[in-house]
């Protein structure tokens, strides 16, 4: 006997999964004659169709531990990635975290007197330009270019 359309009507109704409506076994023949929403609306007040609180839903194990194991900072590699860079970090959150390194690394040579002025006006366009890749990157083109001034005691 199907009753396929009478299930997901019932479904519709009670606002829930086709799973979770219950038929009564013996008023199968009355169920099979309800076909509009108001024929299954008289049997659910019968109780002749059901919500079935009893079906436990499967709580979802794995994925519940593997998003306590993300707050943790844990399972963030190449692997579980999707989109590009800036999908993660945006390319002008990128520039200031590296833009403010640089300067911070320019100022500390300033202030110890390992720059001079000129000099640290010239490397501070540079990074403002987006010359150097990196803190490290800035590092080697000064001591490339032997910018850097002996420290006097």
């Amino acid at each position: 006997m199907e009753l396929k359309s009478q299930k997901r009507i019932a479904a519709q109704i009670l606002k829930c999964s086709k799973k979770k409506v219950v038929f009564d076994v013996n008023s199968l023949n009355e169920i099979k004659e309800a076909i509009t929403k108001a024929d299954i609306r008289n049997l659910l007040k019968k109780r002749v169709i059901r919500f079935n609180t009893n079906k436990k839903e499967k709580s979802n194990i794995k994925s519940r531990i593997r998003k306590e194991q993300k707050k943790k900072n844990r399972q963030k590699g190449f692997g579980s990635r999707k989109g590009r860079k800036t999908a993660r970090l945006g390319r002008k959150r990128r520039w200031i975290n590296r833009i403010r390194v640089q300067r911070r690394l320019l100022k500390s040579l300033r202030n110890n007197n390992l720059v001079e002025k000129k000099k640290y006006q010239d490397l501070y366009m540079k990074a403002k330009g987006g010359f150097f890749r990196s803190r490290r990157h800035l590092m080697t083109y000064i001591e490339e270019n032997k910018l850097l001034l002996k420290k006097e005691k």
